[in-house]
């Protein structure tokens, strides 16, 4: 029997097909190849040139810029959705608002190996990817004209991915994106309501406690798949240490991460057969404005379904894999 399940951060509504209850081997979409021509990579070493000049690189000792000897190089986006050489200027007329496209596009080289991805990769070199993401966002968020840094990963053509090399990327905006107000808006309210308690670190207690939804837990981290997710397998890491901001993020803690990506990452290769999937990190704002309430964490979501009509007209998303089943896969019990 259907069931409809309301989001606990956002509110939003979630149809869970419970009847359908697909597996892995039921997802059948066509996939597109994966180029390993690395000759014409622009993010293989010795095709430096192929890109923008780098801005940040970790590389060996005497090696120069936007040659080889690195280990991870960032550079802007060829293709940048936004530009840095604008002014977030406001533009109202009647009810048409715009503003320039002013922002930063930056691209991650997480690797010189083209065929290397995280669950490939050792602890040592993810927790160095881990620390890349923290140094870049708290550059980019020390711009005053930037609100909101967000950090992505799109797996795979399906998900977005125009390169197969191993890469993520930045974009840092003049405007905070709707879906981390609705995640603010609520968050705020539930800590004004109850006196100061954060709603994120209720449902890291909850999900604990009733464990049927829990993925992974280490010292510092929880993984699950949300009780109202929005497509299969959808997992989300959650820091145990309440934190609004991503770029605070302790030593400890980098290690324990870099742990719980090649878990995580390795369960969906593994039991999800290798599919597509998007990674977003939610951080707080860079606005100054003070955001206790909230708590920042990663969203993992496969690509294994399409959104349709029914989704783009009402906003609610149809699951036909219940969490519950998801969260027992990924820990190999089914």
């Amino acid at each position: 029997m259907s069931e409809l399940r309301k989001d606990y951060i956002t509110n939003r509504w979630i149809v869970i097909a419970t009847e359908r209850a697909k597996r892995p081997h039921d997802f059948k979409m066509p996939r597109e190849s994966i180029s390993t021509d690395t000759s014409q990579c622009p993010f293989c070493p010795g095709n430096e040139k192929m890109t923008p000049p780098e801005v940040y690189a970790i590389r060996e000792k005497g090696t120069e810029p936007d040659t080889p000897g690195w280990t991870i190089r960032v550079v802007p986006n060829k293709f940048p959705a936004l530009k840095s050489d604008k002014e977030p200027i406001m533009r109202a007329n009647h009810i048409f608002y715009s503003v320039d496209g002013f922002g930063y596009h930056e691209v991650i080289i997480e690797t010189p190996d083209h065929f290397k991805e995280i669950p490939e990769r050792s602890l040592d070199e993810i927790a160095m990817l881990v620390r890349v993401w923290r140094d870049r966002i708290a550059e980019l968020s020390s711009d005053p004209r930037i609100k909101f840094v967000m950090l992505f990963k799109n797996y795979r053509p399906e998900a977005g991915a125009s390169l197969s090399h191993p890469h993520s990327q930045i974009i840092a905006l003049p405007i905070i994106p709707k879906r981390i107000l609705e995640e603010l808006e609520f968050s705020k309210n539930f800590y004004w309501d109850t006196g100061g308690l954060c709603l994120f670190d209720m449902v890291i207690e909850e999900e604990k406690e009733r464990k049927e939804r829990i993925v992974y837990e280490n010292d510092n981290f929880v993984v699950l798949s949300p009780y109202a997710a929005r497509v299969p397998f959808e997992v989300w890491i959650l820091p145990k240490r309440h934190e609004p901001y991503f770029e605070n993020i302790r030593a400890n803690e980098i290690e324990s991460l870099a742990d719980t990506l090649k878990v995580t990452l390795e369960a969906i290769r593994s039991k999800v057969n290798d599919p597509p999937y998007n990674l977003m990190l939610h951080t707080a704002p860079s606005d100054g404005k003070p955001y206790e309430y909230y708590h920042w964490h990663i969203e993992i979501m496969p690509k294994l379904t399409r959104i349709a009509g029914f989704e783009w007209g009402t906003g609610f998303y149809i699951n036909p894999t219940p969490p519950e089943l998801a969260a027992r896969i990924l820990r190999g019990e089914e």
